[in-house]
């Protein structure tokens, strides 16, 4: 049986050993990579690694299978590419900032672009947070990779900002980290939002009430007066 066949539909996700191939560059091939990606995302959110399945995936993408499987070798990958996907999404207003910006500017800037991916994407933070829940089985190359790297590109610069009198002396991974957690709590933790307040981030008023909230207990103790 040829590779592209032995696909696992259950059993335990292990680490994939090397980067996930490269991907057609095509317009139609990206389109059916996200397409399978969006699907992926809502068999793994709904049902978990091991109770997702590869062909109700390709059916929910438009796919047939080996199409699918064109794409992504076996159910491990496919789960890999979800989660970087979300990753990448997170990471990209981090990469956005600039020491040369003003450090509270930036900071509300990030803050709410964090809390909009926790409105916009529920789904894909909560998968996410199992996956780190779990010990991190297919992202900790990762994570230890990539993500460290980034975090340390930018924790340098909020040092420099420190330094400057810019930001005040707080311990710049405890902020990254105390960001990261109050804007996906309110994904991660939709339901219990929702149940205590009556009201979701879907709600504009309460959007805009969250995010003020957030920039005002997250930096007006770390941004210089």
């Amino acid at each position: 049986m040829d590779e592209i066949e032995r696909v696992r539909e259950s059993g335990e996700p292990v680490a994939v050993e090397g980067p996930v191939r490269a991907l057609p560059r095509t317009r139609a091939g990206e389109a059916n990579v996200e397409r399978i990606l969006d699907a992926a995302l809502d068999a793994f959110a709904e049902r978990g690694f091991h109770g997702a399945r590869i062909d109700a995936i390709a059916a929910a993408s438009g796919l047939s299978k080996p199409n699918l499987l064109y794409y992504f070798r076996t159910k491990e990958e496919l789960y890999t590419a979800v989660l970087r996907r979300t990753l990448d999404m997170w990471l990209e207003p981090l990469r956005e900032l600039d020491e040369s910006r003003d450090p509270r500017v930036a900071l509300e800037a990030y803050i709410a672009r964090k809390l909009d991916y926790s409105r916009a994407a529920p789904a894909a933070s909560r998968l996410f947070a199992l996956e780190i829940l779990q010990g991190a089985p297919l992202l900790g190359r990762v994570l230890d990779g990539p993500l460290k790297e980034l975090v340390d590109e930018k924790v340098a610069i909020l040092e420099g900002w420190i330094a400057a009198g810019r930001l005040a002396p707080v311990d710049p991974h405890t902020l990254v980290f105390a960001i990261w957690a109050t804007t996906q709590h309110y994904a991660d933790f939709s339901s219990q939002v929702a149940a205590v307040t009556g009201r979701t981030l879907a709600d504009e008023a309460f959007f805009t009430r969250t995010r003020d909230s957030l920039v005002r207990l997250l930096l007006d103790g770390a941004t210089a007066r």
